[in-house]
């Protein structure tokens, strides 16, 4: 029991960046009616209660938001590229220890819930 939860605390607590995620199989790739600005809000409201604030970069018709860990604001737990399609948008979610099953779901369901207008 003693090495399940010291795994455990290492697992959750490691450090990793914005390339190692990005690494990481993705864990939604959908297509969305709202403008990439219009979803960037959206996911950002439904998790200003759970997270710290969001990192927002912008580009032409991009947008890269990078979501901090629940317990630690300096690094990132998921990556959403939120990218202008047509009259919509293109979402690609890649998440810290997306394998895992005891992870936490708030920033996949605020990602899905997000999707239709």
């Amino acid at each position: 029991m003693k090495w399940v939860v010291a795994a455990l605390a290492v697992a959750l607590g490691g450090c990793a960046n914005v390339q190692d995620i990005e690494q990481s199989p993705e864990t939604l790739d959908v297509i969305s009616g709202k403008s990439p600005q219009e979803y960037a809000d959206c996911v950002q409201a439904r998790l200003a209660d759970s997270r710290g604030p969001l990192q927002m970069v912008k580009n032409d018709h991009d947008i890269r938001v990078i979501v901090p860990q629940k317990l630690s604001d300096t690094s990132p737990a998921a990556v959403l590229d939120i990218s202008e399609r047509g009259s919509g948008s293109s979402i690609k979610l890649h998440e810290r220890l997306n394998n895992f099953p005891l992870r936490f779901g708030d920033v996949k369901n605020a990602a899905s819930a997000c999707i239709s207008k």
